[in-house]
């Protein structure tokens, strides 16, 4: 690998690594931990389980953002999500898409 090469990977690793840890800091700010952890179970499912259960659905990133923002019940047990209407569409769509790397 040419030294150009090498720096070009590093980069790119570099900020997907930033844009990981961005989307890691905006599940705590929009309160997403206080239910979900990365690999276990608190109120909610793990974002790893989340991700397992939906790596196969091509509508995952829609139906998931529209859950984030609307809420719902059942899909998980009767605990529900709470509705999250200070959460944006697009910032539910790049949580979900973070989530869903997580498996």
């Amino acid at each position: 690998m040419s030294r150009i090469s090498s720096v070009l990977v590093a980069v790119s690793l570099g900020l997907i690594a930033g844009t990981a840890s961005a989307s890691a800091d905006m599940a705590k700010a929009k309160n997403c931990t206080a239910c979900h952890a990365v690999d276990k179970k608190l109120i909610g499912p793990s974002f790893k389980d989340i991700a397992a259960k939906y790596a196969a659905d091509k509508d995952a990133v829609a139906k998931l953002s529209k859950k984030v923002r609307e809420g719902g019940t059942g899909v998980w047990g009767q605990v529900p999500m709470p509705a999250n209407p200070q959460v944006s569409a697009d910032e539910a769509t790049t949580l979900v898409k973070w989530v869903m790397t997580t498996k």
